[in-house]
């Protein structure tokens, strides 16, 4: 029964090979909603777009986000929303609301969206490394226009 199915192949991609072929891709994030563009940002980072993605290898690309300061969000989150960390001692709760950190940071609402949307594992710290946030659109990133 088995000898007549056609023998399926698991290939695997090789992580030097990965690394050689990551691509830079911009996004604008003007207008845009923080969670659906989020999403977008962190399948790039994973690698999850490409044919040979596999789980266990670091295969993704580079990302630049402009326009940080102009994205959109959905509902009453810029006034409801709440960021919260601990320093660990006692009473050492800090808990932001979201208007203050658009306010203070905006590449800081963007870079911990796609964060979270990231699985947590060994090769998260390393995705995120190849994540650049701009609150304008001036990107050091970009091709040079030749002249």
């Amino acid at each position: 029964m088995y000898d007549s199915m056609m023998a399926q192949k698991t290939t695997l991609i090789d992580p030097r090979r990965a690394a050689e072929t990551r691509k830079w891709h911009q996004v604008d994030a003007k207008g845009q909603v923080l969670g659906r563009m989020a999403t977008r940002v962190a399948t790039l980072l994973r690698g999850k777009h490409k044919v040979e993605f596999a789980h266990s290898t670091d295969c993704g690309d580079f990302v630049v986000v402009t326009n940080a300061g102009l994205i959109r969000l959905t509902g009453d989150k810029l006034s409801q929303k709440r960021y919260f960390r601990h320093s660990g001692y006692a009473r050492g709760a800090h808990v932001t609301p979201m208007w203050r950190m658009m306010e203070k940071d905006p590449r800081k609402v963007v870079t911990l969206a796609v964060r979270r949307m990231l699985p947590v594992n060994r090769m998260r710290d390393r995705q995120m490394t190849r994540l650049r946030v701009f609150v304008d659109d001036k990107n050091p990133f970009a091709p040079k226009a030749k002249a």
